[in-house]
């Protein structure tokens, strides 16, 4: 097996280079791998297991799904209205064992992913992911992520921003438990184990082989289609984590703006908007090719 480590500065040429280079590696625009998509899966923001269902204080704009009748919902300070979607979660399970069935080849990923940008791709960490900081993702995708090829690996985001692409055409594929805390993110998940949000926005999917806990969370889902399901925009600080700039409202002054200076639209924006920015993290990430060489 060839690896080649890669500077975090040089990824975005190398990495096109060997998306698009390197067979049978995905190139972009390809499909991710996953054989014959979600299915009745697409058309739910969160599906769990019979192991479980708890909302605390968290919002869903888009359908939600347990796998049985016997599933334990508990809802604190949430007005969800729970589906019993057994072909739904069926549909989830397939496209979970299909992606499982057909992990290499990838680009190997290590580190943070703080300050990293990538193309549309096939991406995985060996094992687990701990994230931190901004991962920029640029066109219109697919991206697809594997974490835990080597056989064991969960995922844990804390503080950790996606931004760019299109949500609804990213996938996570995790060999075991997600995590995620404070956090902004972005697309599919298709969790191995329980999934676990805290203080976080997810745009995509929450679906799990275990249990979906929610806490002072908000999830904004994708259609069947694979569109994001349309919201109001927030008016309030930053330009919002439903992706939607709110427009220019600083009124002539620039200090007073809800638009950040230098800021993203859909970057779930800075706490205290304009008085708090900060310069952005250099890259902390490698990159590795796993394609055998001829």
């Amino acid at each position: 097996m060839r690896r080649v480590t890669l500077k975090a500065g040089l990824i975005p040429f190398v990495v096109f280079a060997m998306l698009a280079g390197v067979a049978p590696m995905a190139a972009a625009g390809a499909s991710p791998k996953a054989a014959g998509g979600l299915g009745a899966a697409a058309g739910y923001a969160v599906l769990a297991d019979g192991t479980g269902l708890t909302c605390t204080g968290s919002t869903v704009t888009g359908s939600v799904g347990v796998s049985s009748s016997t599933t334990a919902v508990t809802q604190t300070g949430c007005t969800l209205t729970v589906q019993v979607a057994p072909g739904a979660y069926a549909g989830f399970l397939t496209a979970y064992s299909g992606i499982a069935g057909n992990l290499t080849p990838c680009v190997v990923l290590t580190g943070t992913l703080a300050g990293v940008t990538l193309k549309p791709g096939t991406y995985c960490f060996d094992a687990a992911a701990v994230l931190t900081g901004t991962l920029t993702l640029t066109g219109t995708g697919p991206w697809l992520f594997e974490i835990g090829t080597s056989g064991t690996g969960a995922l844990t985001a804390t503080n950790f921003t996606v931004v760019g692409g299109n949500p609804c055409n990213v996938t996570w594929w995790v060999r075991q438990a997600v995590t995620l805390t404070t956090s902004a993110f972005q697309g599919t998940i298709l969790a191995g184990t329980d999934i676990t949000l805290t203080g976080t926005t997810l745009t995509g999917r929450a679906l799990a082989t275990g249990a979906v806990t929610m806490t002072d969370s908000h999830i904004v889902g994708c259609t069947g289609t694979g569109k994001g399901v349309k919201q109001h925009c927030n008016q309030g600080v930053g330009n919002g984590p439903e992706g939607c700039d709110p427009g220019n409202s600083n009124q002539g002054d620039a200090a007073r703006s809800n638009d950040e200076l230098g800021g993203t639209p859909g970057h779930p924006g800075r706490q205290g908007g304009n008085h708090n920015a900060s310069v952005g993290a250099k890259g902390n990430s490698t990159l590795h090719s796993n394609a055998k060489s001829k």
